[in-house]
């Protein structure tokens, strides 16, 4: 006889064994899963963490963009000594750019970021501070910016590099996370101009300078904190030391690589000439075009704001749909529809809904184009060279921005404001036309050339020097690199 009971004892400890077997079996699965997401997760979270600091930076870019040329403006009364204030912030970073592109490997991405935030959070905040203790100089405003230009381009430059080994090991495709951080640094600028204009109209130019400073300071808490022991972050360890004659050879591999690349080439020979002119827009004609017949400076907050959103709303279209059109096509309509539109529109109407629509538009335009240019530079440059050949290839497109706010100044002086807009929307028309002019850019559609699986090198371009970072670990997953403009 059962037991009262018994039957259901016996089924409810058969029930508890079966429950507990299974219990055991889904509790180890799901702890499996768990781990697995938890170490998915962990992986992308350097992806994570460059994609926020360089956004932060980036806001903070915007702030000065808007707050550097007013503060000038403001405290100097003139076009050129803004000018020549751009000049002085933008020459040495062409110096750190030229040669700085060995140095970041050697020194490690992640410190390089860390020490160049904190010295633009100084540089940028003795500024407002020694202009409200009466201290500041024109020459102090003007050294100032040469250090913040001077240290700012390596910290860029070294979380730039870092996103193809990043997005790799977070198993993002080269495509998307071109679009990802270009719509992030989009966003970026598109949120830091409204502020910065708000602010220069409502509390001053000064107070502009002291958020970005505050906005540095939290980059390098993010890069010091978000990429700590990620391999790709840190110093080489197995390279020839650093000599005079190792440095030199080493810039001279990435600049070697640049120039027998012709692709490469046409890209930051045609990029040098617009960067200069854009220089001449944001530093001088829009500022003082804003002055003059605008309303002021929360108006050129506005159309920053405007271009910098529908730029981001290009990204993330490429993103999404921009691999199933020719690069070529794509990318020359773009610089058509963002580079002289404005400058034209500027110096035939003094009103704001004219400007506004027509940098809409650019804005739109000009969203895909780092995309392309980022997905192109990294399928085409070998991985092992990618500091080199990036600082050679910064140097190259930023060797007439130094010239673009200081001839600008000069020439709104002696020629008028609608002289200028138009000459240089003119150059600006020409330089665009390159990609449909000549043969190399037909590369943009081209297959990526083939890596050797020993050391990451083109097979066949130039000779890769054992001096390289130490490749991250491998992480399951798709492969994927890196973007930008």
């Amino acid at each position: 006889m059962t037991a009262p009971g018994g039957e259901d004892g016996d089924a409810g400890g058969s029930g508890a064994t079966g429950k507990d077997a299974r219990g055991a079996d889904a509790t180890g699965k799901d702890t499996t899963t768990t781990r697995a997401v938890r170490a998915a997760r962990r992986e992308r979270v350097p992806l994570a963490t460059v994609l926020t600091a360089n956004a932060v930076s980036i806001t903070g870019n915007s702030l000065t963009l808007i707050g550097v040329p007013w503060f000038a403006l403001d405290t100097t009364g003139s076009p050129g000594k803004a000018g020549i204030v751009a000049f002085c912030a933008a020459l040495p970073v062409l110096v750190s750019a030229i040669a700085g592109g060995p140095v970041v490997d050697r020194i490690g991405r992640r410190r390089v970021s860390i020490a160049s935030d904190l010295v633009c959070a100084l540089a940028l905040a003795a500024i407002p501070l020694l202009h409200r203790a009466g201290l500041l100089e024109f020459w102090t405003l003007c050294a100032l910016m040469a250090v913040n230009g001077l240290f700012h381009a390596p910290g860029e430059m070294a979380r730039h590099v870092l996103v193809p080994d990043l997005a790799r090991r977070a198993g993002t495709s080269l495509p998307r996370a071109a679009s990802l951080y270009d719509a992030v640094a989009r966003g970026a600028r598109m949120t830091g101009a409204a502020v910065a204009g708000l602010l220069v109209a409502f509390m001053g130019a000064d107070t502009v300078l002291v958020l970005d400073a505050a906005t540095f300071g939290v980059s390098a808490l993010l890069v010091a904190a978000g990429l700590r022991g990620v391999p790709a972050a840190e110093p080489v360890r197995d390279g020839p030391r650093l000599s005079p004659a190792r440095y030199r050879a080493d810039l001279r591999e990435g600049y070697a690589y640049l120039f027998r690349a012709r692709l490469l080439l046409g890209i930051t020979v045609m990029v040098m000439v617009t960067n200069g002119l854009n220089q001449s827009w944001s530093a001088v004609l829009l500022p003082v075009h804003a002055r003059e017949e605008l309303g002021g400076p929360a108006t050129q907050g506005l159309l920053v704001s405007v271009f910098g959103g529908c730029a981001l709303v290009g990204a993330l279209l490429y993103g999404a749909v921009g691999q199933r059109f020719p690069r070529r096509a794509v990318f020359t309509a773009g610089f058509l529809l963002g580079g002289a539109p404005p400058y034209l529109v500027a110096a035939l109407t003094g009103t704001t809904a004219p400007l506004l629509v027509t940098l809409a538009a650019a804005g739109f335009g000009v969203g895909v184009l780092n995309p392309i240019l980022t997905t192109v530079m990294y399928e085409q440059v070998p991985d092992a060279l990618r500091s080199r050949v990036m600082g050679a290839s910064t140097a190259g497109v930023l060797l007439t921005t130094p010239l673009g706010g200081l001839a600008a100044g000069f020439l709104v002086e002696r020629a008028g404001l609608t002289a200028t807009l138009l000459g240089i929307g003119g150059l600006y028309f020409l330089a665009t036309l390159s990609p449909l002019l000549f043969p190399a850019w037909r590369g943009m559609d081209a297959p990526p050339p083939e890596r050797r699986a020993e050391d990451g090198a083109a097979a066949a371009g130039p000779p890769v020097s054992s001096a390289e970072p130490s490749p991250p670990d491998p992480v399951p997953g798709p492969s994927g690199r890196t973007p930008r403009r």
